[in-house]
């Protein structure tokens, strides 16, 4: 009988394997989908808007770039709806490599992926995320990290992060880039089912895209709109303005470590960098 249901126990996990291929589709974070001689600028320095609810996930800002301006925009970072149960975000990434600097877009999966080691904030340190985790179908926010204290939830835990750096470097690779590579469990988590950005996710891109104020020739690195609340609320109250960065503490600090990140006052979130 115990071996019956060790068969069905296997059956069933090939059967969900299997499933998730379909819903799916296989992107390969291998995929360049531009390709710039120029290389973008660091990533600027935001607060992370209160969350709006449960089920939310953190995506952070990036730039990216428009071949008819020939610039860079910013796109702010937000918080998105999960798309399933379990999903977890790979924030996309610069690359330096062959005389240019190519975008490895972002994606949605049950691991997180290689992110060329670029320190996002908020959780994205460079390797992994520690902002949260799923557990029996909810997902549980670590309020060291993320902006949560707006909502009244059980799924809120408190870990500190306690990792420095002064990089701003928004790419990998080259002259002044993260110097990161990646692991073979980074590839075979890019080998792994997942899916690209949601639709309200690539609204969002676009909107960025055709708002002057976020091009780089325009704010000089400083968006008027670095993180909203939602994708594609570029009015809301809550938005969040580019700040000037900090003074760097000390020496720098290799280009792999991890932001400093710890519960401040009344708020349990951290100012990006």
């Amino acid at each position: 009988m115990r071996h019956e249901r060790e068969i069905m126990k296997k059956i069933i996990a090939s059967f969900l394997l299997v499933t998730a291929a379909a819903f799916c589709p296989l992107l390969a974070q291998a995929d360049v989908s531009l390709s710039v001689s120029i290389a973008p600028p660091p990533l600027p320095v935001y607060a992370q808007p209160p969350i709006p609810g449960d089920g939310y996930m953190w995506t952070p800002g990036y730039w990216s770039w428009n071949a008819n301006d020939n610039d860079y925009y910013w796109v702010p970072g937000t918080w998105v709806s999960a798309p399933f149960v379990g999903a977890l975000w790979t924030p996309g990434y610069w690359g330096w490599g062959g005389g240019s600097y190519a975008w490895h877009g972002g994606y949605w999966g049950t691991h997180i992926g290689f992110y060329g080691g670029v320190n996002y904030g908020y959780g994205y340190g460079g390797t992994g995320y520690q902002g949260g985790h799923w557990d029996h179908g909810a997902f549980n926010y670590n309020r060291s990290v993320n902006n949560v204290s707006n909502i009244r939830s059980v799924h809120v835990y408190n870990s500190r992060v306690t990792n420095v750096t002064n990089n701003r470097s928004s790419f990998n690779g080259g002259k002044g880039g993260v110097n990161v590579q990646q692991s073979k469990s980074d590839e075979m988590i890019s080998n792994m089912p997942h899916k690209g950005p949601t639709e309200p996710q690539a609204n969002h891109e676009s909107a960025a895209r055709t708002s002057q104020p976020q091009r780089a020739s325009v704010n000089h690195g400083m968006p008027p709109v670095a993180a909203t609340p939602e994708p594609g609320k570029f009015n809301a109250p809550n938005v969040s303005a580019a700040r000037a960065a900090p003074a760097p503490r000390g020496n720098s600090q290799p280009h792999n470590s991890q932001p400093r990140q710890s519960a401040p006052r009344g708020g349990g979130h951290e100012e990006h960098r």
